[in-house]
């Protein structure tokens, strides 16, 4: 891409009711537009995250099993009146209206009544299990307060996946399956050192006891407990002596810190299938209720905590994973024909070899430039500028500016991201 071609610019200021780093970063950078608080619209640079963020997770989801589809985020009341969470005094983050016939509807903040619903028309025999589903959808929850950025929205991308087991032994595996593709996930994703599997409860989703996957990260809203030496965390709402015994641990054992929750599975036993009727005729020929698990990622929730966590004072750090594009190719001609010529023949040469390239052919000053592109904060930057020569380009690494000079075959291969 063209950097010329961008209709997003750079701006020196976020607005002024923007308080949160990650939003701030993302607005100055051409990432997102502000709707209003809490709701944001995802430009260029920013839905390519957004879809590298959403591949990754695709990929680990599929591995394990499931299969993807969407669900419609307007929702039929009375599938939710069935477990009794269309009240508001069980899920306080309902946003609904009336149809012009007057038919009361709801815009989906979960999917695990829906999906069970659906479920229904294609599960009759123990044959028909398990079945493994995700989706990739636009949440919303009429949050009470949205100060986190895309940490905390009003309108979200979520990942929800679904599983329904013939028994509880089958229902774990799947469980089991899940938590490993998750940690896969938030490895690839570059968060893994930093991302605790955190016990917790089930909150507005259910009684069973649920697990979370919190981020270490001085922006996150949540206290968890973490193991001095295990890989080990306790969320603060349940950090009392049951739950040590549970775990066979002390509470002294772990200290308090900030995290941010960027994923979560839950165990819905059987009761949400028997509320909604979705049986199926095991071995014996009895009619029996089928097992329901839950397992959601915030993709804009992980985009924020990545902004968050890797930012620095000149703006984003992009992990290579997931960055809008590999290499930020910054020409420096100043009316050069030479030095052009050689800025279009090496953009040429990146992209017919794969490497996604954003291209700043604009004509502005270098210091501008520079400081747009650090604020962007792609991996790799290269120069070209009058002492740049077809054979030698300069390389610099954004995480710690390190430059190197590599020869334009080892970009061409690849290795320039050693």
């Amino acid at each position: 891409m063209k950097q010329s071609q961008l209709f997003t610019k750079t701006r020196k200021d976020a607005p002024s009711d923007e308080v949160s780093k990650n939003a701030q970063l993302l607005i100055r950078a051409g990432f997102i537009h502000k709707e209003m608080a809490g709701v944001y619209s995802w430009l260029p640079l920013g839905l390519k995250v957004i879809n590298n963020i959403k591949r990754i997770v695709d990929e680990e989801m599929r591995a394990m099993g499931s299969v993807e589809l969407l669900m419609s985020t307007l929702q039929n009341k009375n599938t939710w009146t069935q477990t009794g969470r269309w009240d508001d005094q069980k899920v306080d983050v309902w946003f609904k209206s009336n149809l012009k016939n007057d038919t009361e509807v709801g815009f989906g903040w979960s999917h695990e009544e829906p999906i069970t619903q659906m479920m229904r028309d294609h599960v009759a025999s123990y044959n028909d299990l398990p079945r493994v589903v995700h989706q990739f959808q636009n949440k919303l929850r009429n949050e009470t307060r949205a100060k986190s950025g895309v940490m905390r929205g009003r309108e979200f991308i979520m990942k929800d996946m679904y599983s329904y087991a013939t028994s509880n032994e089958e229902h774990l595996a799947i469980y089991n399956r899940a938590t490993e593709a998750y940690n896969k996930v938030f490895e690839r994703l570059s968060l893994g050192d930093d991302t605790y599997i955190t016990s917790a409860s089930g909150g507005a989703f259910t009684s069973n006891f649920s697990h979370e996957f919190q981020t270490l990260c001085d922006a996150g809203e949540d206290t968890i407990y973490v193991h001095k030496t295990q890989k080990l965390a306790v969320n603060e709402e349940i950090f009392n002596d049951e739950t040590m015994t549970k775990l066979g641990t002390k509470k002294e054992d772990y200290e308090a810190r900030t995290a941010a929750e960027v994923g979560n599975i839950f165990t819905f036993g059987t009761e949400k299938c028997e509320q909604m009727g979705l049986t199926f005729k095991d071995a014996t020929g009895a009619t029996v209720p089928a097992f329901l698990g839950s397992y959601g990622i915030g993709i804009t929730r992980v985009m924020g905590v990545v902004v968050e966590k890797f930012a620095d004072d000149k703006g984003m750090v992009w992990p290579e994973s997931v960055a809008p594009f590999a290499v930020h190719l910054v020409e420096l001609s100043q009316g050069n024909e030479e030095i052009k010529k050689t800025a279009n023949d090496l953009y040429a040469d990146l992209t017919k070899a794969g490497v996604e390239v954003l291209y700043d052919d604009r004509d502005a000053r270098a210091g501008e430039k520079f400081a747009d592109s650090d604020l962007i904060g792609i991996p790799y930057r290269i120069v070209v500028g009058k002492h740049t020569t077809p054979d030698s380009i300069e390389v610099v690494r954004r995480k710690d500016g390190t430059v190197t000079q590599h020869l334009q075959s080892a970009i061409l291969s690849g290795t320039y991201a050693t």
